[in-house]
């Protein structure tokens, strides 16, 4: 996740000149008497799109820092700031940037005790393939099917943020974090669990179209959230868009409680 900082001062560094260089295509240097102070960073994310960055010590090291790598890209250009860093999101708001959506991060828990799940079973016909035994080419179809229902209606940009670095054109780079929902010998649904020690990241959740309405992502959360029980995770994290209620139902409803959030900010 890009991030941005700077110190509580707002004024001039008081110690000379500061200038903005743009060192390589997508990384710039404020740099006063030989020393650094502040550097910017532009990443281009697997859905296309352009996230910017800025370490600063002194806001106004931030505001000519801000200005030139707006200066230098195309627009769309976005950042993503926690919602409670008033401070970067002024900076970043100076700047041009506008917010563009919000998204909630959730403390789940995986005891099926505390989350009600123990008795969820897959609706009649539907069979849960663990995570790491699913046919990497149905995985595929499915994630393809998946994306280009999101992208003809709410946008792939309502996800949660991609940022793993892959090759052109995929969409999956590690099929064995993924449990699916199969129906009939076809992937229907299908939930993405990075198993990361200090406590998992549910990065999807995800069911067709046609197929929605039958239980079928709460059976796959309870499956998953099983699974990190047994192998003694007390609990994962996830991060909702605040406009999908559908999702934000599934988790609280499963006893997952928000934690915080992040603000998406756009300047177009």
């Amino acid at each position: 996740m890009n991030t941005s900082h700077f110190s509580s001062g707002t004024g001039d560094t008081g110690e000379g000149p500061v200038t903005i260089t743009r060192v390589a295509e997508t990384h710039w240097l404020a740099v006063e008497d030989d020393r650094e102070v502040g550097r910017g960073d532009a990443v281009r994310r697997p859905d296309g799109r352009m996230f910017v960055s800025i370490d600063a010590w002194q806001g106004a090291v931030f505001d000519r820092l801000a200005a030139a790598m707006v200066a230098d890209l195309p627009t769309p250009l976005y950042v993503v700031v926690d919602e409670t860093d008033r401070e970067v999101r002024a900076g970043w708001e100076r700047a041009g940037f506008t917010t563009g959506r919000r998204e909630r991060e959730y403390a789940v828990p995986t005891d099926p005790r505390v989350t009600g799940l123990d008795a969820v079973r897959p609706p009649s016909s539907v069979t849960i393939v663990p995570a790491g035994e699913a046919q990497e080419d149905l995985l595929r179809v499915l994630d393809r099917a998946i994306r280009d229902e999101v992208e003809a209606t709410v946008g792939w940009r309502t996800m949660p943020a991609e940022v793993l670095p892959r090759p052109a054109g995929v969409t999956i780079v590690d099929p064995s974090k993924y449990a699916v929902a199969e129906l009939s010998g076809r992937y229907v649904g299908l939930i993405r669990v990075a198993p990361v020690p200090r406590r998992p990241r549910i990065g999807l959740i995800a069911v067709l179209a046609d197929e929605r309405r039958r239980g079928i992502a709460r059976a796959l959360l309870a499956h998953s959230l099983g699974s990190l029980h047994r192998s003694g995770s007390a609990s994962a994290w996830a991060e909702v868009d605040e406009s999908n209620a559908a999702a934000t139902a599934l988790f609280e409803g499963a006893g997952a409680r928000c934690t915080g959030g992040n603000l998406e900010l756009v300047r177009r």
